[in-house]
């Protein structure tokens, strides 16, 4: 690249990265707004805690395969328009979504009565089972720019700072619902509190989607600019030609890949660690530790809050000590998950709250490193071409924890109590650490194999 070229890619690049983690965020807003507004959905409208846990599992399996299909689309589509649209989506789902008592007394013609509330849990677990579709649009594209517009040697550091807007998104929307469900709705008890959860979030996310589509660019060559070096498309190569060598790149290197499988497994014990936390960490801090939904929300938050921080850490010291080796970051991420939460576990209700923010708050920068460096790993090990599918891949595996992490724990804590499922996510973590040591000697990319893989190719055209 000229010297003009470097500087107009290093300013598009930093408008991508602000602008999806922008826009990410946004999607959390939409997808983790749920977890706050659960209590007020039992109380006001008697949805039992297994049914809530059924609505999390469905919506995670949904949006785990959903993001494998979006995946393969996004690879191949422009990403500006996917995951602006999606955004604009998932929000008009939200807003539908906090008129659910309403469309159910319509249908019903009560607010009452066991008619009501079988309409009422089929309608809210239909709009959640189709948010989970639609946030599948998310992720895919993010994947997409990032490993245009980001050279491999530099993905865990600035993927890292990506993976910050999860957090971020995730942590102001919590508070956003806890002050909701405190200070708003109806009467002493807050009735109706729980729209809001949705109504105010699927409003900004509207018209963060229209920012979105404004901000964005989806390739170098879209603004005139060259592709990274050592990651250029085949020159005068056709578009089905192209097209021909992404399906035999996602063949080989995501589903015929037993680098992928590994991750895609690994991914599955985080996700049940950290959707525990995220999903049910209003009702089983209220629950097991007598904290306060105001409290609670902040809690929460905290967590997400150092979760930045590990993720950040963990990126830097993947590129800086560990020559880009993501995987063997995480294995020592999740022995530290593993260790602050049974500490977590054995702390006793009213002691200072100030404890179990120091405690939640490092497991939550411990489960975080994994949360983004898999992802980065997976990035990186399918290259460019296929970065989005193997995100989509290893994603599906990862909401398929909701199985366990949704109805699983939602089951167990409404007819044995929560301390089961602390156990439960101590032996998860020691899992996960176990399934990342099987790739320890696995080498930092597969940008290496990509000219055996076209030689391949040309191989068996011949």
């Amino acid at each position: 690249m000229t010297p003009e070229q470097k500087q107009r890619f290093k300013y598009w690049q930093t408008r991508t990265l602000i602008g999806t983690m922008f826009g990410y965020a946004l999607f959390y807003f939409v997808r983790k707004n749920f977890s706050l507004a659960m209590p007020g959905i039992e109380a006001d409208l008697g949805v039992t805690k297994t049914q809530l846990g059924i609505f999390l599992t469905l919506n995670g399996l949904i949006y785990g395969v959903s993001q494998l299909v979006n995946g393969m689309f996004a690879d191949r589509k422009n990403a500006r328009w996917y995951m602006s649209i999606g955004l604009l989506l998932c929000a008009s789902v939200n807003i539908f979504f906090g008129f659910g008592a309403d469309v159910a007394a319509f249908l019903t013609g009560e607010r009452d009565g066991a008619q009501f509330t079988s309409t009422i849990v089929l309608f809210l677990g239909l709009m959640w089972v189709l948010n989970g579709i639609l946030q599948g649009a998310g992720f895919p594209p993010c994947a997409r720019l990032l490993t245009h517009w980001i050279p491999p040697k530099e993905l865990a550091t600035k993927m890292s700072i990506w993976n910050t807007s999860h957090s971020v998104g995730a942590g102001l929307v919590v508070i956003m619902c806890g002050y909701i469900m405190t200070n708003m709705g109806e009467g002493p008890n807050h009735v109706g509190a729980w729209r809001w959860c949705f109504w105010i979030p699927g409003l900004i996310a509207l018209a963060g989607s229209a920012a979105l589509f404004m901000t964005l660019r989806d390739t170098p060559a879209s603004v005139g600019l060259p592709e990274l070096e050592g990651t250029e498309v085949k020159k005068n190569a056709t578009k089905k030609e192209q097209s021909a060598e992404t399906k035999l790149l996602i063949r080989k290197k995501v589903f015929g890949n037993p680098i992928m499988w590994i991750l895609a497994f690994a991914n599955f014990f985080v996700y049940i660690v950290r959707f525990a936390v995220l999903d049910w960490g209003p009702f089983l801090l209220s629950d097991s530790k007598g904290v306060s939904l105001a409290h609670a929300g902040w809690l929460v938050a905290m967590f997400e809050i150092a979760g930045i921080a590990g993720m950040l850490f963990a990126g830097y010291a993947t590129d800086r000590w560990l020559g880009g080796r993501a995987h063997r970051t995480c294995v020592f991420c999740m022995l530290g998950t593993a260790i602050f939460m049974a500490i977590f576990w054995r702390l006793e209700p009213g002691i200072p709250v100030w404890i179990y923010y120091a405690t939640l708050c490092a497991a939550g920068f411990c489960i975080y490193g994994p949360q983004a460096l898999i992802g980065i790993a997976a990035a990186n090990q399918a290259t460019k071409k296929a970065a989005a599918t193997a995100n989509g891949f290893k994603s599906m595996f990862g909401y398929a924890s909701t199985m366990i992490s949704g109805v699983g724990f939602g089951y167990v804590a409404q007819h044995y109590g929560w301390n089961y499922t602390y156990l439960a996510l101590i032996i998860v973590s020691f899992i996960g650490m176990g399934i990342l040591m099987l790739m320890w000697n696995t080498k930092a990319d597969g940008y290496g194999d990509l000219e055996r893989i076209e030689n391949a190719e040309a191989g068996e055209k011949r």
